[in-house]
């Protein structure tokens, strides 16, 4: 099945959604232009046992202050400062965490609302890191429900929590042939495979449900069970899902019309057809998941 192209007319630069691929790929390409070739000149890190892991905040202040920024890196849904010595710094944005540039436009997650991002004296609420670039631009890390993390770690190949991932789902996915025989050795619900991260890194779970709509493939099918047509449908939809909600830079007001995750949430249960054709939802993989039986088989 064929995906719209992008409505790129449109922008509201209010609200994205729960971080999974392409939201941090956009916060990794708002680090990359605000602190790379810079020097952090100024860096604030709360304390906060359960975001901070592994650390006291008096290291990370020494990783980060006064060291350039040489690269910014990200695989599935981590992220990671190069800096020019090691330790680096590493994160992971949770359910609820952002990163943006302090004074700027900014996207914000469905769940920060329409209240002001910072408080009353200009400070970013609920903030857990703030880095000064040399030139006085500055990037904040927000967490209001401490679900996110951040640690500090020699680098993605070393680093334990970047090893266990799988391939990266934008950067590394295999051609449909491997991806088959992958399938091919899981007898779980095709949507349980997706948001296995130690097997499709960066797949949320509105990514997997839009992936499984416009491969017309239902999300409890068993992934052994998956033809060699339907997996190259699954790769194709992959593909163009990540491809798209990236160059949009993952706002979902600029979402084609025609995608799932325009109707499946929104108002109080959201809309109960897409195109005349009834969206039904319920749990599969212990996720809540959307889906259209008449579609998706």
């Amino acid at each position: 099945m064929a995906i719209a192209g992008s409505r790129n007319d449109v922008r509201s630069g209010i609200l994205s959604t729960m971080p999974e691929l392409p939201e941090v790929e956009t916060v990794c390409r708002l680090m990359r232009r605000v602190l790379i070739g810079k020097r952090i000149a100024e860096a604030v890190v709360m304390p906060d046992p359960i975001v901070l892991s592994g650390a006291p905040v008096e290291a990370y202040v020494e990783c980060l202050l006064g060291k350039t920024v040489t690269g910014v890196g990200r695989k599935g849904k981590f992220w990671w400062l190069e800096l020019e010595e090691k330790p680096w710094l590493f994160g992971h944005l949770g359910m609820s965490g952002w990163i943006r540039e302090v004074g700027a436009e900014s996207l914000r997650l469905h769940s920060h609302g329409k209240a002001p991002l910072d408080d009353a004296e200009g400070a970013p609420k609920f903030l857990k890191l703030l880095l000064t670039a040399e030139d006085g631009r500055r990037i904040a890390f927000t967490d209001g429900r401490r679900l996110g993390r951040l640690w500090l770690s020699e680098g993605p190949e070393t680093d334990a929590r970047v090893k266990r991932l799988g391939f990266d789902v934008m950067n590394s996915l295999p051609d449909p042939k491997i991806l088959g025989t992958i399938l091919a050795k899981r007898k779980v619900a095709i949507k349980g495979v997706l948001l296995d991260q130690s097997v499709f890194a960066g797949v949320g779970n509105w990514i997997a449900d839009e992936v499984l709509y416009h491969a017309g493939i239902a999300p409890q099918r068993l992934a052994c069970d998956l033809s060699g047509e339907e997996v190259g449908a699954l790769h194709r939809a992959i593909e163009q899902v990540i491809r798209i909600a990236v160059e949009v830079d993952a706002d979902s007001a600029r979402f084609p019309e025609g995608w799932l995750f325009t109707h499946r949430w929104g108002g109080h249960k959201g809309s109960s057809e897409i195109d005349g054709q009834a969206i039904r939802r319920e749990t599969v993989a212990g996720r809540t998941t959307a889906w259209i039986p008449s579609r998706q088989s």
